[in-house]
């Protein structure tokens, strides 16, 4: 089994090894041609064995994928200048200024071929500078008419059009990826959304009713089991209505949804962006803050909610004109087992990033600024 991902330019590589195949019976024709025409006609069968050598080499190590990096496409450009140059030694100076460069230019493409599909169309079109430059100095001189030498020209189109050809078959193959992925995490949701609800809120519900029926000591297992039943069905609801990676919501909108007799709701009048997950999770601390308001700071306590876009970072203060939060009370919910804030709240800030500071006191309410950085 094979240590490393699929690639998904393979198609691109076998097609180029097809090429690289066209290209070698091209060359070799134009061998047999010219090869009479060579100042040293045994030493141009001997670089052209070492052509063809190198060529199956190529071929078989793309093919087999351990020759997709760096290191294999370099010594390949490397080897195709050095033949291109070889002209110089093979040919006379006339045969070189009459006739395309020894090995052709055909075959010298594969080089840019190879460096297009694994590094994108600049490293294509960079290769193919470099066999026009191999070529320029053999015949010695630049020729400017385009009409008569499109070999820039041809070089440059091969390596921009099958670099980014690579480059969207990479792209492409990413997207369906990261699609497979929301797919099967949006069914996972689903699954345990559907466990959840069938079984731990059922009971918690359960547990709820039947204890405040029952009354006495049961009353606060009852609330306890109440308040883990609304936690348990807002987490559901805000994974089933998870938006995909990327998507934005603005957080005064969902803020505004909390507005009541006793909630008053402060927001910008433009719209204040953020990551939908990055919304729906502050939005889900600022609600616990609330509950807790409604639970903790008397039946007569108001809320009001303000949200600042500073830039960089947004901020959501939750005060309310209630009894506060004596000294030692949080502490003491933790060791009994109550988690909200430091969970739902202080838990919440934590893994956005961001930060949660409470300001409270017995008789003067509390305050929560809830800050999350823009990414």
């Amino acid at each position: 089994m094979s240590a490393h991902p699929p690639d998904p330019a393979t198609p691109l590589w076998r097609a180029a090894q097809v090429f690289r195949l066209l290209s070698c019976l091209y060359a070799l024709g134009f061998q047999i041609a010219v090869n009479g025409e060579l100042a040293r006609p045994a030493t141009g069968r001997a670089l052209f064995a070492v052509l063809i050598a190198w060529s199956a080499m190529c071929a078989f190590a793309y093919l087999r994928g351990f020759g997709r990096r760096a290191s294999w496409v370099v010594a390949e450009i490397v080897v195709v200048v050095a033949l291109i140059l070889s002209t110089e030694f093979v040919a006379s100076d006339r045969w070189a200024l009459d006739n395309q460069s020894w090995p052709t230019t055909l075959w010298a493409t594969n080089a840019t071929i190879s460096a297009a599909i694994l590094a994108g169309p600049i490293a294509g079109m960079l290769a193919g500078v470099a066999v026009m430059i191999a070529s320029t100095i053999v015949k010695g001189f630049i020729n400017y008419d385009l009409g008569r030498n499109a070999t820039i020209v041809i070089e440059l189109a091969v390596g921009l059009a099958v670099g980014m050809a690579a480059q969207t078959a990479r792209r492409a193959h990413a997207e369906l990826e990261q699609a497979a992925r929301l797919s099967a995490s949006h069914q996972e949701r689903e699954r345990l959304s559907r466990q959840v609800h069938d079984g731990a809120i059922q009971v918690l519900a359960l547990v709820s009713r039947r204890g405040r029926e029952i009354g006495g000591q049961t009353a606060e297992l009852a609330e306890l089991a109440g308040e883990q039943e609304r936690a348990l069905r807002r987490l559901v609801s805000s994974a089933d209505t998870e938006s995909p990676a990327g998507e934005k919501t603005d957080v005064g909108a969902l803020l505004r949804k909390r507005a009541s007799d006793l909630v008053s709701v402060s927001v910008p009048a433009d719209p204040v962006l953020l990551d939908t997950g990055t919304a729906t999770e502050l939005c889900a601390a600022a609600v616990n803050a609330l509950d807790n308001v409604a639970k903790h700071a008397g039946p007569a306590a108001h809320a009001y909610i303000l949200l600042e876009d500073l830039g960089d970072s947004v901020t959501v203060s939750i005060r309310d004109d209630g009894v506060g939060i004596a000294d030692g009370r949080l502490d003491e919910a933790v060791g009994e087992g109550r988690m909200g804030v430091a969970k739902s709240i202080v838990g919440r800030m934590d893994w956005l990033g961001g930060s949660a500071k409470l300001t409270t006191g017995p008789g003067c309410g509390t305050e929560w600024e809830l800050t999350v950085p823009r990414r």
